[in-house]
Formats: C-alpha cells, structure tokens, sequence
C-alpha cells in the first residue's frame, strides 16, 4: 500500500519561510515524477511545483516561480517544497502527490497517490 506523509506545514507572516517534506512509502518511489498542489478554502486544486523521476527537470506554477523550489532524494524516498517569500495568497492546503509516469504533469488526474494534506497559513 503506497503511502505518503507530509509534514512542515503552519503558520507564517508575510515574507517567511516554509519547508514540506512528502515522505513515500510501499511503492519504488525513484521511478515516478512528484508534484505538490494546493487547494485554497472555496478554490479547486491547482498545481504548484513537479519534479521528473531523477530530479533533473522542475516545473513551477507561474504565482510561485523564483519563490518556491521542489527538490528530492530518492534515497531517503522524500520530495520536498521549500517555500520563500511567502504571500497571503499561498494560504491553503498543500498536498504532495505521485504521478503514473516518470514525466512532469501538471494535470491532478496523472498523479494516482496523494497524501493527507499540510496546512499553510501565511499572515498579512
């Protein structure tokens, strides 16, 4: 059973700083691109950040481009979201997420295991 844990999520003001980390387990995690979304109170789930299956290609959502860097280590299976600059509008839950492929998506229905979710609370 594939398994992913979140953790780093909270509460900062405006211009702090975050970290999440998406620990993976029950599946060969290096064969498989990662992505975090988001979902704001009332807003559909939106893409955020994804990584190719080694690391080497990133994407990045427009809103959090040159703010945000997604990174990960296969050998310790965990994928992580460093998150400066933070604005009031980065409020929402964080959901890391592993995709059917090694390739990029940024379409939720391409990524068949989620986690539980991270709060991001970012004060003005």
């Amino acid at each position: 059973q594939v398994q992913l844990v979140e953790s780093g999520g909270g509460f900062v003001q405006t211009g702090g700083s975050l970290r999440l980390s998406c620990a993976a387990s029950g599946r060969t995690f290096s064969w498989y691109s990662m992505g975090w979304f988001r979902q704001a109170p009332g807003k559909e789930r939106e893409f955020v950040a994804g990584i190719s299956w080694t690391g080497d290609r990133t994407v990045y959502a427009d809103s959090v481009k040159g703010r945000f860097t997604i990174s990960r280590d296969n050998a310790k299976n965990t994928v992580y979201l460093q998150m400066n600059s933070l604005k009031p509008e980065d409020t929402a839950v964080y959901y890391c997420a592993s995709a059917r492929k090694p390739t990029i998506s940024l379409n939720t229905y391409e990524y068949n295991y989620w986690g539980q979710g991270a709060q991001v609370t970012v004060s003005s």
